[in-house]
């Protein structure tokens, strides 16, 4: 009988940690719910925003979380690192900020709409792609509707959640031409402004306004965090190991 030790699965936080920041307060431990709960064991590098410019930063991680807490100390080094994972294959989640700036890398590198910007960082650009919102949405929780066949649908198992906020900034324009060069909108709120984003034959690619790390009382994982970590886990086997083995 051969005995597989699993490899362990490396997750890239990518955000400018800081106590002040619940999401990052509660990463630790939903990282230990998933390593007790559901076996799922990640080995997690905080790499700040300004590390992240580094060519090489997320290569070699089994997965890239670009968390919230935006303004980063680098717009730059945010849009590097969700690059790197899309182009390469790496299981990515953005959320909140990381939603923002998804939109963002992929506006300007598949896009080709080099001149857009994020309100947050440059409020008088002509080109806002990010921009604030008409109602701030902090500290606010509301439905979102999820499309049929979808991987946010498939993730959360049902067509519409309750989901909680923190952010005053969302897309605007823009939207055609990314759903036009391959990026897929699949949840929306309410007044049908998009709230969520994937992209279609990437082995996982998610990206959320909202947060899924306010899930809760911070004890269990949401289900997106938890299909990350899944997904992570299997860009971690070697080939030809399945997933438990």
């Amino acid at each position: 009988m051969t005995t597989h030790t699993r490899t362990p699965a490396r997750i890239a936080l990518i955000g400018d940690r800081s106590p002040n920041v619940t999401a990052h307060r509660r990463l630790p431990r939903l990282l230990d719910a998933l390593a007790a709960d559901d076996r799922l064991v990640l080995d997690a590098y905080w790499i700040g925003t300004e590390e992240a410019e580094e060519p090489d930063a997320v290569r070699g991680f089994d997965a890239v979380w670009v968390v919230p807490g935006s303004p980063y100390r680098s717009e730059a080094g945010a849009l590097a690192a969700i690059r790197t994972a899309r182009e390469e294959g790496i299981p990515f989640l953005g959320t909140c900020g990381g939603f923002q700036h998804v939109l963002l890398e992929y506006a300007r590198n598949v896009c080709g709409l080099t001149g857009v910007a994020h309100a947050e960082h440059d409020p008088d650009a002509a080109d806002l792609l990010i921009e604030p919102l008409a109602c701030s949405l902090v500290g606010h929780e509301g439905a979102v509707t999820l499309a049929p066949g979808s991987l946010a649908e498939s993730v959360l198992g049902a067509d519409r959640s309750v989901e909680r906020y923190h952010c005053s900034y969302g897309p605007g324009r823009h939207l055609d031409t990314l759903r036009a060069h391959g990026l897929r909108f699949t949840g929306a709120d309410e007044n049908g402004q998009v709230r969520v984003a994937e992209l279609p034959g990437h082995p996982f690619f998610l990206a959320t306004l909202f947060q899924p790390e306010l899930f809760g009382d911070g004890s269990r994982p949401h289900p997106v965090v938890r299909a990350l970590a899944r997904a992570a886990v299997r860009h971690a086997e070697p080939a030809g190991v399945p997933a438990g083995a």
